[in-house]
């Protein structure tokens, strides 16, 4: 009865555990709903319109321009941008190009998509596409992991024809995330996310009255930013903790037999 009553308070324990593992392994792409998409779009890092993933941020612009944008990003999240490019009915063959940057503005490598593609003659639009890798809360200082923080979208057009320079286009950007959970998780977090600004901040909170008047961003995701010690390895973790005593206490069941060993009668 023991062992009986081990166990289902054990299967409880397992069940309960095992709900917010469920939870923390779905995609994150809804919009933040505190503000509309951007009209417009940047001309440098400095000036990159911002924008929440979920939102569909659009720009008018001409052919040779560089298109700035800016997004959050968190630890345990895959960002994949996608871009549309919307070109005049006559123009000539036009190579079209994403590049993405991390908050220190080193740029960040595609894992895949069509991250630079040609529009032949005559082509009314074109798509672009960058899955990056998965946004680490911490990392080695020579390596080039993305980290939590501000990222940069750049949109432009590369070995565009002199006939075709300042030719008018129009292009959408959006950034979805997928959150990878405890599979990417690391010992480790970033004191403060890589957002422009946030020194300065923390200086303000210390007493700099003027610190917050130089704060260059105000994005950030939705739920806050996470603070990089908490992931569903916890709860597999707990999990294996309750699996491992289970098996303890079935072992221990199968091999104590039955109580004490029979007493001998005197003389026997």
């Amino acid at each position: 009865m023991r062992f009986t009553r081990a166990l289902s308070a054990a299967v409880l324990l397992l069940g309960l555990a095992a709900a917010p593992a469920a939870a923390d392994s779905s995609p994150s792409a809804s919009p933040s709903g505190d503000g509309d998409a951007p009209t417009t779009a940047g001309t440098s890092f400095r000036t990159a319109a911002e924008f929440e993933q979920g939102q569909v941020a659009t720009a008018s612009g001409a052919a040779g321009d560089y298109l700035y944008w800016s997004f959050p990003a968190d630890a345990g999240q895959r960002p994949t941008v996608k871009a549309t490019v919307k070109l005049p009915e006559t123009h000539a063959a036009q190579t079209w190009r994403i590049d993405v940057y991390d908050g220190l503005r080193r740029r960040q490598a595609c894992q895949w998509g069509a991250q630079t593609r040609t529009a032949d003659a005559g082509t009314s639009s074109l798509e672009l596409a960058c899955v990056l890798r998965t946004v680490r809360a911490w990392s080695e200082p020579w390596a080039n992991d993305p980290l939590p923080g501000t990222y940069y979208l750049r949109l432009t057009a590369v070995n565009v024809p002199t006939s075709d320079l300042g030719v008018p286009v129009s292009a959408e950007v959006r950034v979805d995330s997928k959150d990878i959970g405890g599979a990417a998780a690391v010992d480790g977090s970033l004191a403060e996310p890589l957002v422009p600004g946030i020194a300065v901040t923390s200086g303000a909170d210390q007493g700099d009255e003027d610190g917050k008047s130089a704060v260059l961003s105000a994005i950030e995701p939705e739920d806050g930013w996470s603070s990089g010690w908490w992931s569903d390895r916890w709860v597999w973790s707990g999990i294996g903790a309750v699996l491992a005593a289970l098996a303890g206490i079935g072992g221990y069941a199968l091999t104590r037999g039955s109580g004490r060993p029979p007493r001998v009668p005197p003389g026997a």
